[in-house]
């Protein structure tokens, strides 16, 4: 009864422990961790997209990825979009976390709003836009909570085609060719090869070699699928086009032995 009634009197006393904690308990300061049990972060993607391709050709730059959404080995979604235009100069593919892209996504969206409301004729180019995803990566990455994609960055600055990279961990970099996932091993050597036997390569070219290493992806990689989009970017500004997809012949499947 006399701790009951202390109990009471520490709850019900005035001043600043009015509504303080008991003896031997915690309070839950409002907008804290505290008394909210251990902070809670993504330990792993659920729904998951794979490879992003990027390829500087004359005059611009060309993006692909197809539009499977993976629930671990399910192929669950297949018509979601990977690809965005950021803006008439600029576009943007990610691979990973689909959920994780969305936020990003609407993060960017709104960005553009804000700097579309101001009115004074600027507008972000893709290497600024390059530029605040690094930091937004390295950022979420201190924190230990990552945001769980890695991003391709395509566009014209000043005239220029620019492709650049930035992962999970806000590791970042340009290139002429770029992927990423299983693009990064299977179709990079095949861009690569195009890319330094030749000193420019054609729309047309460009828009074939993409095309050749979808194929590619589509036959090795387990998580991709022969459905995608494709995005360009020139001085005349931005076009994605799609759902397209590929013949593919699997005639030859039976010949492959050693991995039942």
């Amino acid at each position: 009864m006399a701790a009951a009634a202390a109990r009471a009197g520490c709850g019900a006393s005035s001043g600043m422990w009015a509504e303080g904690p008991w003896p031997g308990r915690f309070y839950s300061v409002p907008g804290s961790q505290l008394g909210a049990g251990p902070a809670r972060r993504t330990l792993s993607p659920m729904v998951t997209g794979t490879s992003v391709l990027g390829v500087k050709f004359d005059g611009g730059v060309i993006l692909a990825a197809d539009m499977l959404g993976s629930y671990g080995s399910m192929a669950r979604f297949r018509n979601i979009s990977r690809l965005m235009k950021v803006n008439s100069n600029t576009i943007l593919g990610a691979s990973g976390d689909y959920a994780d892209y969305q936020y990003l996504k609407q993060a960017i969206e709104q960005m553009m709003i804000d700097e579309e409301l101001l009115g004074d004729g600027h507008s972000y180019s893709p290497k600024a836009i390059h530029s605040w995803l690094t930091r937004v990566m390295y950022n979420r990455r201190s924190k230990m909570n990552p945001l769980w994609n890695t991003v391709i960055i395509g566009g014209m600055n000043n005239g220029e085609g620019f492709l650049g990279y930035v992962d999970k961990l806000g590791v970042a970099y340009e290139s002429a060719t770029v992927a990423t996932g299983f693009g990064a091993y299977l179709a990079q050597p095949l861009m690569r090869d195009v890319a330094e036997k030749q000193a420019q390569i054609s729309k047309d070219e460009a828009h074939q070699l993409i095309e050749r290493c979808l194929k590619v992806l589509y036959y090795r990689d387990a998580r991709s699928y022969n459905r995608y989009q494709i995005a360009t970017v020139t001085a005349a500004g931005v076009e994605i086009s799609g759902p397209m997809s590929t013949e593919t012949n699997w005639e030859i499947a039976h010949l492959i032995s050693g991995f039942e």
